[in-house]
């Protein structure tokens, strides 16, 4: 076997068991969520696990990376599909949410999620929820400074509030009505800061 293979077949190992760490972690969460049964349901070698993560925080990590990164990517396509204007989009990041709250597997925010497990501000994995957070917020702000809106970081705090409230209490409730009313309540918010 060449090299090429092998490392082909190394790479799709680690992405296989990344993958499966990742829906594991989110529908489970990280601390019930053992390495023996990430392993059985990647069909992957422990060996395979030590030679990408040092530890199972490294690979907590590196899920909630790759899932930060998809979702992300999602949020902001969706946002920026079309020809929506600024204001438009300040307004379909509720319709995003209110499709990615409806998905079979929905089970909160993983940042949230993660922020919860691992409660220590100062732990890797509670900042890069963190930054997650803070990555939506200035994506969101930029969005409002092209609307004009004078406060644009105001509005985009104001904005995070009803989507993490929103995002929360689907969770917890299993309501969806939430999220809608919280676009309701976006709607008025955008239009106070736009006029």
């Amino acid at each position: 076997m060449s090299t090429t293979a092998k490392r082909a077949g190394f790479s799709a190992r680690r992405d296989q068991l990344l993958e499966t760490a990742t829906e594991l972690f989110y529908r489970n969460g990280c601390h019930t969520t053992g390495i023996d049964r990430i392993l059985a349901e990647a069909g992957v070698a422990k060996m395979t696990l030590y030679k990408h993560f040092r530890s199972k925080e490294e690979l907590v990590l590196a899920a909630s990376q790759r899932f930060h990164d998809q979702l992300r990517e999602d949020f902001q396509s969706f946002v920026e599909q079309g020809d929506l204007s600024p204001r438009q989009q300040l307004l379909a990041i509720f319709e995003f949410m209110a499709n990615w709250c409806q998905k079979p597997g929905f089970c909160g925010c993983p940042s949230i999620n993660l922020a919860v497990q691992y409660p220590d501000h100062a732990d890797p994995i509670h900042r890069a929820a963190a930054e997650h957070k803070r990555i939506r917020e200035q994506f969101i702000a930029n969005i409002a400074r092209q609307a004009g809106a004078e406060k644009a970081d105001q509005l985009a705090r104001a904005l995070m509030l009803l989507i993490e409230g929103a995002t929360v209490l689907r969770q917890v409730t299993g309501r969806s009505d939430f999220v809608r009313e919280a676009g309701d309540a976006a709607e008025v918010l955008v239009s106070h800061y736009l006029g």
